[in-house]
């Protein structure tokens, strides 16, 4: 069994983007900016903008962070997206989800101009992704497949099976590891909630991606011998051995399931870190105007 290790991934990677920047600045351009709108106090939405703000830094962008009360309203953010969407300075932007309830997210992710949609939810850049054409990939399936393809896992003519459906990372995923690509040219099989037999698909699965946010759903009598398992459950779970007072937790039963596997992703540690250098992936792109020229 060997961990795929996502912490380690992106610290290479981090390495790469910033060579990258410094490169771009040699040649006269200027380092991209990437700025991030937080509505409220979420727990995890905070920790994870305070990531992506230090990964910045570290990488040399530049970022700016607008914070906003739970009680703005839907109009406030839509103006404050027309806005970086219109400004020159800006090279790619996110709104952390989720949003307070009386806000549409599906507005707006579609007010963002998909050449700034570093987050890769514009339907824009999702059909384009579907068709298989240059756009930016939601940050979390590009993590899972710059993983697979840094540990050069066989992907070809395997059986994936996708535990999960959401539009962030479920649908994507499985699109992803059907394209005709490396990783990819996998047969997909996505696998819900309403989901019959859903022992029996993950036990024929070589390649298993647990996307459901139910803590430590995939057990051990689901998976066969040498299957690569990608957990990207990241479920904060009370405990009494943290500082905190909560540890995360991924949708796979770590301890049971690694014995049995070829590959495993660990929470936290395996996914996360490369969800987050995918979006400065993403940024780096945006800056380099590599993916939307005008």
């Amino acid at each position: 069994m060997q961990l795929l290790d996502g912490k380690a991934i992106a610290a290479q990677m981090k390495q790469e983007i910033a060579q990258e920047v410094k490169q771009l600045i040699a040649q006269g351009g200027r380092a991209p900016h990437l700025a991030a709108i937080l509505v409220g106090n979420d727990g995890g939405s905070e920790t994870y903008v305070a990531s992506k703000v230090k990964t910045c830094h570290e990488v040399g962008f530049e970022s700016s962070l607008f914070r906003y009360d739970n009680s703005i309203t839907e109009q406030a953010i839509l103006d404050k997206v027309a806005a970086l969407n219109n400004d020159p300075a800006v090279d790619g932007f996110i709104v952390q989800l989720p949003l307070p309830k009386h806000i549409s997210e599906q507005k707006v992710i579609e007010a963002i101009d998909y050449r700034k949609d570093v987050d890769g939810f514009h339907p824009i850049n999702v059909g384009r992704m579907a068709i298989g054409l240059p756009c930016f990939v939601s940050a979390t399936p590009a993590g899972i497949v710059e993983l697979l393809k840094r540990y050069n896992i066989e992907t070809q003519g395997k059986h994936c099976v996708v535990l999960g459906r959401s539009n962030i990372v479920g649908k994507p995923m499985a699109m992803l590891m059907a394209q005709k690509a490396y990783p990819g040219d996998c047969t997909v099989t996505v696998c819900h909630s309403r989901s019959k037999n859903l022992k029996e698909m993950c036990l024929s699965a070589d390649i298993i991606i647990a996307a459901l946010g139910v803590p430590e759903f995939l057990t051990a009598d689901m998976v066969k011998q040498g299957a690569v398992i990608v957990d990207v459950g990241t479920t904060r779970v009370p405990s009494t051995t943290t500082k905190s007072g909560f540890k995360l937790t991924g949708d796979v039963k770590f301890d049971e399931v690694a014995p049995k596997c070829s590959y495993i992703s660990p929470v936290p540690g395996g996914v996360g870190p490369m969800t987050i250098i995918s979006l400065m992936r993403n940024t780096l792109l945006a800056g380099q105007k590599a993916i939307y020229k005008d």
